[in-house]
């Protein structure tokens, strides 16, 4: 069940970074795109919040912890659709997938699950494989390297928090309430840098904000069938999805050397889960 949850929410996630894409080549503060990713993300779920729970929605049970979840959340957000305006999507992502790697190093070290030889193997080989993508001292120094980089340092975190806290909790609850708090949160700057977006970019943002929460719902779910380091490698399977939309929207391809590391980090990938579904590991 965990594993079929997570490779939806993959196959649908990288629609939401052609809309980023598109929307900050028009001009459009990334801050704002990223709060309408919180905000319709919060009225999406809000029936299913109040169905599940009422007004007591409103008060999550772990504030702090919360509070941690939206900041690590959208500041991921933030930071990879700000490394999307350099980099390719699919090269951008495929840096963003350090956090497979931290979220086994968090799930043992956190959340005290048992990481066999072969899951640490696997972390060794992936970063091995963000190496060769990333090509440190061999290429131009590319600000959306560090910002992908971050993000995915960012958001390996909050799939571990969300591990943590899901035991017991209501998905959509969950997720409505990291909307709402990240919504809240970032509404304070937009007096400051307000732009009016036209009807064509207020839809672009809605479904950004419906798909995205749709795929955090869909890892969250995920999350409490099935081990945080069992459920990682998976993440990988987004690439395949967002290479092509690249291509499609943007005429983008990853070269030679970034297709060689995705290669590796696919590989070690498939090998661990294969080898934890056959509960060798």
């Amino acid at each position: 069940m965990g594993v079929a949850l997570m490779l939806t929410a993959m196959a649908i996630l990288p629609i939401i970074d052609v809309f980023a894409k598109k929307l900050g080549q028009a001009g459009m503060p990334i801050l704002i795109v990223v709060w309408a990713r919180a905000l319709f993300g919060g009225l999406m779920t809000l029936p299913f919040a109040l169905r599940a729970e009422g007004a007591q929605a409103f008060r999550p049970a772990q504030p702090l912890r919360q509070l941690a979840r939206a900041v690590l959340l959208f500041g991921a957000t933030f930071l990879f659709f700000e490394a999307l305006k350099h980099l390719p999507i699919a090269d951008a992502l495929a840096i963003f997938f350090v956090n497979p790697l931290v979220i086994v190093i968090l799930s043992a070290l956190a959340l005290r699950e048992r990481v066999g030889p072969r899951r640490w193997a696997a972390v060794a080989v992936g970063f091995v494989g963000t190496l060769i993508i990333i090509r440190p001292g061999m290429v131009e120094v590319n600000p959306g390297t560090f910002l992908a980089l971050g993000s995915g340092v960012a958001l390996g975190t909050y799939l571990v928090l969300t591990r943590a806290m899901a035991r017991g909790a209501d998905a959509m609850v969950l997720n409505f309430q990291t909307s709402v708090v990240g919504a809240a949160l970032m509404t304070l700057a937009l007096p400051f840098l307000w732009i009016a977006p036209t009807p064509e970019q207020w839809a672009m943002l809605a479904a950004l904000g419906v798909i995205a929460t749709l795929g955090h719902v869909l890892i969250t779910m995920a999350y409490e069938h099935g081990e945080a380091s069992l459920l990682a490698p998976l993440a990988f399977t987004e690439i395949v999805m967002a290479t092509i939309l690249g291509w499609w929207f943007f005429a983008d391809l990853p070269d030679r050397w970034t297709v060689l590391g995705v290669t590796i980090l696919i590989s070690s990938a498939i090998y661990i889960s294969i080898r934890e579904r056959q509960g060798k590991a």
